[in-house]
């Protein structure tokens, strides 16, 4: 999924100072997605107390919800800036986008869309799919790479054997498998399945900031509970996360990567790296794609979806200052 909020604040994300021992909580806030009968996610980034982790600068966790009824149904809407790195735990969902990319994504797949200049792209949850569960992140492509031309990747990751759990690495590198999928700044992204009653010394690269999202079960990190739909932070330099579940086995993400060292501007789909540029971005976005001026525009035109594109919100009245 993607911000489908109706007044999404404008947000300067900055990397933010942290204690080098212990573990920080980034608990979730609740946003309801297109009305009060869509899907509620539980977002933990970003957040005023921190950003970012790493490049990785949103998330949004879900379900498991019964979609039955009401499934879901994403118009096309636009990126700019960003991957988007989508991971379900249960469901299938239809995706289709401007490069061309139509593809399905499927419980242990990584769909990863890069965004770059501009994209659009539509997501709707398939007539089979009766529960939906699982995770949309975005990384913030770094300056120096961020208009590269937008495209698609999908990979299906092995399932690899540590200390007892199962780890699915479908971003960067982990325990010694690589992921071949693009990044543009040093990543991690595995999903770690835990059984219940077992401890784990995780290697990590103590470059990299990470977080952990519990998903199910009890879990510690460092020793330091973390709750279930949150994430523990952890700052650089440490070589090792110890991962402890209770009497219920556990599923989590774990995300990191090196501090962007950027400031980033972040509103409704769009990353820029100021006010005007966000404001050039919708401007394009409802001339060439809502008013109809330039269907093969700055966000091409996605094919294929029954239906008219995602009219951008209404910008903030007042022009937000860079913070730091």
């Amino acid at each position: 999924m993607s911000n489908l909020e109706t007044e999404p604040v404008e947000r300067i994300c900055l990397d933010t100072p942290a204690a080098a021992d212990g573990i920080e909580i980034l608990e979730p806030r609740m946003v309801p997605l297109g009305g009060p009968r869509a899907m509620t996610v539980r977002r933990t980034l970003p957040q005023r107390s921190r950003s970012l982790i790493g490049a990785w600068c949103f998330v949004d966790h879900y379900g498991p919800d019964d979609v039955t009824t009401r499934g879901m149904d994403v118009p096309p809407h636009p990126h700019t800036g960003l991957q988007t790195v989508s991971w379900l735990f249960a469901g299938d969902i239809e995706h289709r986008d401007s490069t061309g990319a139509h593809a399905f994504v499927r419980p242990g797949e990584l769909n990863l869309m890069t965004a770059g200049r501009g994209v659009q792209h539509s997501e709707v949850s398939t007539p089979q799919t009766a529960v939906l569960h699982g995770a949309q992140l975005w990384t913030a492509i770094p300056d120096a790479s961020r208009h590269v031309a937008p495209f698609f990747e999908r990979y299906a990751p092995p399932v690899l054997q540590h200390q007892g759990a199962q780890v699915s690495v479908f971003l960067g590198s982990l325990l010694g498998h690589i992921s071949p999928a693009t990044t543009f700044s040093p990543l991690v992204g595995a999903q770690i399945d835990v059984p219940a009653n077992t401890e784990i010394a995780l290697p990590v690269d103590p470059r990299f900031e990470h977080g952990v999202l519990v998903d199910t079960g009890e879990v510690t990190v460092d020793d330091e509970p973390v709750p279930r739909h949150s994430i523990g932070y952890r700052a650089q330099g440490a070589e090792t996360l110890i991962i402890a579940t209770g009497a219920t086995p556990a599923r989590l993400l774990l995300i990191g990567g090196e501090p962007l060292d950027e400031q980033i501007v972040m509103w409704w789909n769009f990353i820029g790296r100021s006010h005007e540029e966000i404001v050039a971005f919708r401007a394009a976005w409802q001339s060439e794609v809502i008013a109809g001026a330039d269907a093969a525009g700055h966000f091409g035109a996605v094919a294929g979806y029954p239906g008219a594109p995602l009219p951008a919100p209404t910008l903030p009245t007042v022009r937000l200052k860079p913070r730091g």
